[in-house]
């Protein structure tokens, strides 16, 4: 693929330069992508809302790299600005935006008082940046050095106090913020405590657990999250604690800087236990980690992120917030009603532009429930599933028009709360069944399928994935993968619980 750059996307920032780079990036804005349209089933309350593409997980400049102290090993080591991540704040924005996102998370990891360094220095610049680029929805936050975990995206609502909010938190809570090093700090319990303090806030976050598989040392082998831990989580904070990413960032470990094939790169940097299709075991698995919390009728939602450091262009492993992986919000365009999406469930995720709008619908005894929500259905009567996609004409960032060849509905029983808190499976969640082109009907980008599930009296969700692929169950993925040519969708669940 040929890299050209684009001099119309350059940032001049008048407080401290930008590192130098050969380019931001290729002009691949597609229009007939980028556009939501009004979902099918919207209900009145719903009117202004359309699908938004975001990402929670982007790093800046301010993911500082630490230098010790030479002469003296006790004292606090030296933070260097672009020390990890390399990009200003706006010049994150500003791509975000070109790639057609409408909010972004700030999210950067700490250190040894990394918690002034983001008072101080990144709040202002991401002041800045909303001001530069007015059109984005642009969240603070940071990567939460996780106490007894990996790390994990923390959203904070926009308010007055976001800066003092995240201050707080970081110094007390993150496990890298004491020096000398704490080993206090990094205990499940911490995080447990964090939690609550979290959920006793008047603007409570949302808290997301990124890579929840990358220490994984096999299938079903967890490292620094295991199933236990999740559910302690959301049984602390279920307004908090509200999921994980599904496919995570550094997609784009697998490219050269020119674009060709990295042979020994993995996607998702997941050099124990591969990538599935490009998503997480823990999301990809029919009836795996994931299908275990929904059949206990969690609340527990998926993402995908960029998890951007440097572009690949530049020697990185990444693409640019939104140039691969978005997450789609059923939300207003404010800063509120996309967090509210977030934490409700209103959320479907899509690699390499596959789709950009996928309404899900169940119906039964007059009543419609959608994605994140929960039908009360007549135990005595079907359900009627409506899926609807836009599979959008014209080139993703890679210049590939890649199209839907397949989308299924998976079906789970919800049975409650299980004793195993280790349990990562859920036995009865099946394929109800496969859609190809011959199924469904095409109104230009709009693709749509029907399917009725039979009356039942067991509560159950459902769920809906696609791909533009043959495999029938997303399988790992090999070392030196193109990205671009495996590509998924997901959508988060619609519960259906009996009455009568």
């Amino acid at each position: 693929m040929t890299l050209r750059p684009h001099a119309a996307i350059l940032i001049a920032l008048t407080v401290v330069a930008a590192p130098a780079f050969a380019h931001e990036g290729h002009d691949h804005h597609h229009p007939a992508r980028l556009q939501p349209v009004a979902p099918a089933a919207a209900g009145a309350t719903d009117e202004a809302r359309t699908w938004l593409a975001g990402d929670h997980h982007v790093h800046s400049r301010y993911s500082v790299g630490y230098t010790p102290d030479p002469t003296d090993p006790t004292a606090p080591p030296t933070a260097v600005i672009a020390g990890d991540a390399v990009y200003p704040i706006p010049q994150n924005a500003r791509m975000a935006h070109r790639f057609g996102l409408s909010w972004m998370v700030s999210t950067d990891h700490g250190g040894p008082n990394h918690s002034k360094l983001n008072a101080e220095q990144a709040y202002p610049e991401l002041l800045m940046a909303r001001r530069e680029i007015p059109d984005l929805l642009l969240f603070y936050g940071m990567e939460f050095d996780t106490p007894g975990g990996d790390h994990s995206s923390l959203i904070l609502p926009r308010t007055e106090a976001e800066r003092d909010t995240l201050r707080d938190l970081e110094s007390r809570f993150a496990k890298r913020e004491a020096w000398p090093t704490d080993p206090a700090r990094d205990q499940e319990p911490r995080m447990v405590e964090a939690l609550r303090v979290m959920d006793g806030l008047n603007d409570r976050p949302v808290v997301i657990a990124n890579h929840p598989s990358r220490s994984a040392t096999g299938l079903g082998e967890y490292g620094q999250y295991d199933p236990a831990e999740l559910r302690d989580w959301n049984d602390t904070a279920p307004r908090v604690a509200v999921g994980m990413e599904g496919a995570p960032g550094h997609q784009a470990a697998t490219l050269n800087p020119d674009g060709s094939i990295k042979p020994d790169g993995v996607r998702g940097i997941y050099g124990r236990a591969p990538t599935m299709g490009g998503f997480d075991q823990m999301t990809a698995r029919l009836g795996g980690f994931w299908d275990s919390m929904l059949g206990e009728g969690r609340r527990w939602w998926i993402t995908s992120t960029s998890d951007s450091h440097r572009h690949y262009s530049e020697g990185g492993a990444d693409f640019w917030p939104g140039e691969y992986s978005k997450t789609y919000v059923l939300a207003r365009r404010d800063h509120a009603d996309v967090l509210d999406g977030l934490r409700e469930g209103r959320i479907f995720v899509a690699t390499g532009d596959l789709i950009s709008q996928l309404d899900v619908t169940a119906q039964s005894g007059g009543r419609s429930a959608d994605i994140g929500g929960e039908l009360k259905a007549p135990a005595n009567q079907p359900v009627v599933v409506t899926i609807r996609l836009r599979d959008p004409a014209g080139p993703n960032a890679s210049g590939k028009d890649s199209a839907v060849t397949r989308l299924d509905l998976i079906v789970g029983d919800v049975t409650g709360p299980r004793p195993d808190r280790d349990a990562d499976h859920n036995p009865s969640t099946r394929v109800e069944r496969r859609f190809t082109a011959a199924d469904w009907t095409r109104d230009g980008d709009i693709i749509t399928v029907r399917h009725t599930l039979p009356a039942s009296t067991t509560p159950r969700y459902i769920r809906v994935r696609g791909t533009n692929g043959a495999e029938l169950e997303p399988t790992p993925d090999p070392a030196g993968e193109d990205p671009w040519s495996d590509l998924w969708f997901y959508a988060n669940p619609v519960f259906i619980t009996p009455q009568g």
